[in-house]
């Protein structure tokens, strides 16, 4: 196989070991007796959901996912609505759920199904808050370079159904949630903001993160942020009934990659699954371990990049994470990368990310793209649709996080 070619399959299996269909009905038990609801959200969710029904059979119940992701299912209503800043069609769906919810006794039965995308699709704003101040905090967000774990603290304190409050609004009734993680560490009160997992946070780290990235707040939030928040507690009484299972993680994805490169003869090595930071500066530290490594070496690694958007491009952290290891690399022979997100989203574009070799920048030079202004201006998408290196899924169907190898020949 072509370095290119070989960097794509081991992406392609990092993802087909996390398809919903191929691995979630190992951790389903057998259909409980009496009235069975599954609720859900995130950009897995109707794949999750299709995967429950061939397993059980047709259910009722409610999952919402991102536009362009639904699947067919027989009893589960499935409703798209927008990621990552929530709409209105997300807000009526999350109502929606809340209401099937109500009423429930312990004799029945609520399967919750959990994946990334979940936090801007479960949109129920605590207080009086608005859908536009709403909107308006989670762009502020995304822009401003905070973690993803410490956005999604900031939304569970915003809202009426995170932080274990899709579970309490289902008491008594008993709860399992399967997860799909795609935050790392795969703590399930950071999946989709844990709408079934207990939170000790408070009102006042919410602030103080607030104030660490700049982001401005209106009158409304910070009402809610003085009144108190409706996040429960892990020991809240209403949490007594919910058993939550991380079912798929990043860690088996780069396993299953590792074993493909590994059958075409390269050394594997794995940095972790939980790599966190700005893309650009990742990519340098990546950079100097692939010049100084042997090969034929293979150098995988996951996790939740970041950018501090400073342009007016169009890119994503894998995209920039790309473009800022060819800069680095600077055409050093021998050596590919791919970067790419396992939901096929890098950012907010319908793309997954990007491919280099030694021939990226000499091939951007060709055609008169510029990969330092492309760099300076968040414009990674741009640049390497100029090139021909983008990589184009469409939806996965799943979301297990970033997935970045580099191939040293």
């Amino acid at each position: 196989m072509t370095p290119d070619s070989l960097l794509r399959a081991m992406f392609d299996r990092a993802v087909a070991v996390a398809d919903p269909m191929e691995s979630l009905a190992g951790f389903l038990p057998p259909r409980p007796a009496g009235r069975v609801v599954v609720v859900g959200a995130g950009k897995a969710s109707a794949r999750m959901a299709e995967a429950v029904e061939a397993a059980w059979g047709p259910c009722e119940g409610l999952v919402i996912t991102r536009y362009g992701h639904a699947r067919p299912t027989s009893g589960i209503e499935i409703v798209e609505a927008a990621h990552p800043v929530p709409d209105q069609a997300g807000v009526d769906a999350t109502l929606r759920m809340l209401a099937l919810l109500d009423g429930l006794g312990e004799d029945d039965f609520v399967l919750a199904l959990i994946s990334g995308g979940a936090s801007a699709l479960l949109c129920a704003p605590a207080g009086n808050v608005s859908l536009a101040e709403k909107q308006q905090l989670n762009r502020g967000l995304l822009a401003s370079g905070a973690p993803i774990g410490q956005m999604n603290l900031v939304r569970k304190h915003l809202s009426r159904v995170k932080g274990g409050q899709l579970a309490a609004a289902a008491w008594p009734a008993p709860v399992l949630t399967l997860m799909i993680s795609d935050v790392p560490g795969d703590e399930p009160a950071l999946i989709g903001s844990g709408p079934t997992v207990g939170d000790r946070s408070t009102a006042a780290e919410v602030r103080a993160i607030l104030d660490r990235w700049g982001v401005t707040i209106p009158a409304s939030v910070d009402a809610v942020l003085r009144g108190g928040t409706g996040v429960r507690a892990p020991d809240d009484p209403a949490m007594s009934g919910v058993r939550n299972i991380v079912y798929a993680a990043p860690s088996r994805s780069l396993v299953a990659a590792a074993e493909l490169a590994a059958t075409h003869g390269f050394d594997v090595e794995i940095l972790g699954d939980s790599i966190e930071g700005e893309a650009r500066e990742v990519a340098a530290d990546h950079a100097r371990m692939a010049l100084s490594a042997p090969g034929p070496r293979v150098i995988l690694s996951g996790g939740e990049l970041t950018v501090t958007r400073r342009g007016d491009g169009c890119g994503g952290p894998n995209a920039e994470y790309a473009l800022a290891l060819a800069l680095a690399l600077d055409g050093a022979a021998g050596i590919h990368a791919l970067a790419c997100d396992t939901d096929g989203i890098d950012g907010a574009a319908e793309i997954a990310g990007a491919v280099i070799g030694p021939e990226t920048l000499a091939r951007a030079r060709a055609c008169g793209a510029d990969a330092q202004a492309a760099l300076t201006s968040n414009d990674a998408h741009g640049f390497f649709a100029r090139i021909g290196g983008q990589v184009i899924t469409g939806p996965t169907l799943t979301n297990v996080n970033d997935f970045r190898a580099l191939l040293i020949e």
